[in-house]
């Protein structure tokens, strides 16, 4: 870990024009005090134009090579395909770089163990981009969880997805995003590890492939999370899902909480003073500036990093474990639980 009280000095790797997340990153970074974004790396010279003209005044590179040798660089943001996560995360982290990591984290929780290493040999953060911790939704629903609301929470259904082509790109090429389930299903299961945050005790896996046949990835895919404490998680995710189902249906022991999606709040269902009782819960404000906050106090002032590479390791052993399940036909262990 390098001092503390000094200027993070952070490079966005990958500027791709893809929801423009480059820029989101350096902006982010750039609203905490103490971080700034010094530089961009890019394959495509075209993109490292748009970095400079988006953040006037930083350093741009064609590779990350190079990028790695600037000694006025601390931190790396890694935001390309997922195939590439691994191996320019320990790339960054043997040159003494800390890491955050676009989530998915990788593809095999292997690499992520591999990731882990060699941040922890030489001596740098490794985090991932779970920043949808700090989705309205998800805070509120948590909170009442967290005080009990709804009792003891037993089984949550949730998901995302339609009915439509995934779309000709990298996103939809299984060799390069890992598969259907990488994408959104990341930020869904970080979510349910922390609703039910007990240990697991296997994963089930259903995949389907019927419809979008020029594209690699899979057309619906349906896990099962069972926890040592009985509980379930249920996630589906889908491009061949005709009929809608709710964003999020959450069962307690001593009531429910269901949102249908789209919307500003969501219903609970309780009881009061032994009468049945619905109540109509608002979302939060959500706050994602408040992940690179908390990277900043962590690496400037010694504060607990939020989301640690072992929390981000679970997610990848889950959406790995649910595939290998697919292919066995039984439910599977996940690793390091």
């Amino acid at each position: 870990m390098r001092k503390r009280n000094k200027t993070i000095r952070c490079a966005v790797v990958g500027y791709g024009g893809a929801f423009n997340m480059g820029r989101g990153h350096a902006n982010w970074i750039n609203q905490v005090p103490g971080m700034e974004t010094v530089a961009a790396c890019d394959l495509d010279k075209a993109r490292l134009k748009v970095a400079e003209q988006e953040l006037p005044g930083i350093r741009t590179y064609s590779s990350l090579t190079r990028l790695l040798k600037d000694p006025e660089v601390d931190l790396c943001v890694i935001i390309t395909p997922h195939n590439l996560h691994a191996k320019q995360a320990i790339q960054c982290a043997n040159a003494g770089k800390h890491v955050v990591v676009e989530k998915p984290m990788c593809i095999t929780a292997a690499e992520a163990t591999r990731m882990i290493n060699a941040a922890k040999k030489h001596k740098v953060t490794l985090t991932v981009f779970h920043n949808r911790r700090h989705d309205g939704d998800f805070m509120a629903m948590r909170n009442l969880i967290q005080k009990g609301t709804i009792g003891d929470v037993f089984q949550i259904e949730t998901g995302g997805g339609g009915y439509g082509h995934p779309g000709k790109w990298w996103r939809a090429d299984k060799r390069i995003s890992g598969g259907a389930f990488y994408d959104w299903g990341a930020h869904i299961v970080d979510w349910c590890l922390h609703l039910i945050p007990g240990k697991m005790e296997s994963v089930t896996g259903v995949f389907q492939k019927r419809v979008w046949k020029d594209v690699t990835n899979e057309d619906h895919i349906l896990a099962l999370i069972r926890f040592a404490n009985g509980a379930t998680a249920e996630i589906q995710m889908s491009n061949l899902a005709a009929a809608p189902r709710p964003r999020w249906r959450i069962l307690g022991t001593k009531g429910a909480i269901l949102d249908e999606g789209g919307g500003k709040s969501f219903k609970v269902f309780g009881s009061m003073d032994g009468i049945r009782a619905t109540a109509e819960v608002r979302h939060y404000e959500s706050d994602w500036d408040a992940y690179y906050k908390n990277l900043g106090a962590h690496l400037l002032k010694g504060a607990p990093l939020e989301v640690t590479p072992e929390s981000a390791r679970r997610v990848i052993a889950v959406i790995e474990a649910a595939e290998k399940s697919w292919k066995s036909g039984k439910a599977e262990k996940v690793p390091f639980e």
